[in-house]
């Protein structure tokens, strides 16, 4: 069958996404969303990209949860939940497929909206250049390639992404406390409260989410906490990070090194400007 012939291609491309790990062998090169400087970091320690990874996951939240109530927002609590942990059991699935390790210089973008949680992870599948199938489940991780090298060379390893979300409302003041208070420039409690509410429950749910993979602590959290912008009296907070474990040689401590770069591209100091 001629790989020329129309129909023949958009079979064979048809077939690829539906086995995306068939294609990968001998023979074919990666894709990644590195740059050179950090594909030649992951060869320095004995790693290398296989090819980009994706997943995604998208989940529904009931009309009207956001504008009355008392305490966390359960529904979008649980909504964002499923959403991450959809896309990140979908983006290891990719992984394992093309006979990844792990992912790293993942970009994690979530966005919350007042009817659906939207979950989109991205990044490149790799592995140790002189390995074979990975064992056990690939690890799922945003840490950068320098991060992750640095990591590998402490005797750490990355476990998976440690997740946790609250939605909280905020209580609503009283007419009367409303108006009292309209000319003065006091503390809202009531947003004060509620943001505190949330990032308990968020941190816990991250840490226990670390703890369930067995995980001995979370790094490179990334957080994001305020006021909904669709929904004027509720909180939220999330936060997620990389879980990581001792590797098998244990922890080994680091030198650090000087290293003065000379291609600044900003020149910091003109010798010419001693001329007058």
């Amino acid at each position: 069958m001629s790989t020329t012939d129309p129909e023949s291609l958009h079979a064979a491309l048809v077939e690829a996404m539906r086995h995306p790990g068939a294609t990968q062998g001998a023979g074919r090169g990666s894709t990644s969303d590195l740059s050179v400087d950090e594909i030649l970091l992951l060869h320095s320690v004995g790693w290398e990209p296989v090819d980009l990874v994706c997943g995604a996951a998208v989940r529904s939240i009931w009309m009207g949860v956001w504008n009355w109530g008392v305490g966390e927002i359960g529904v979008a609590s649980t909504a964002h939940a499923l959403a991450v942990s959809a896309a990140v059991q979908r983006i290891g699935r990719e992984c394992a497929g093309v006979g990844g390790h792990g992912v790293v210089g993942m970009s994690v973008e979530i966005s919350v909206s007042p009817h659906h949680v939207d979950a989109v992870l991205v990044g490149t599948a790799v592995r140790p250049r002189q390995s074979g199938p990975p064992r056990g489940r690939p690890f799922v991780s945003d840490l950068s390639t320098r991060d992750f090298a640095l990591l590998h060379q402490a005797g750490w390893d990355p476990r998976g992404l440690a997740f946790g979300a609250s939605f909280v409302h905020a209580p609503r003041r009283r007419a009367m406390t409303a108006v009292q208070q309209k000319s003065q420039n006091v503390e809202l409690t009531n947003f004060t409260e509620a943001l505190y509410a949330a990032r308990e429950s968020a941190m816990e749910r991250m840490q226990a989410s670390a703890l369930e993979i067995g995980a001995k602590g979370v790094v490179d959290v990334q957080i994001h906490e305020g006021p909904m912008h669709f929904a004027r009296h509720a909180i939220g907070f999330t936060a997620w990070g990389t879980a990581v474990v001792p590797g098998p040689a244990g922890h080994q401590y680091l030198r650090p090194r000087v290293v003065l770069p000379l291609d600044d591209k900003v020149v910091q100091f003109d010798a010419r400007s001693l001329n007058g």
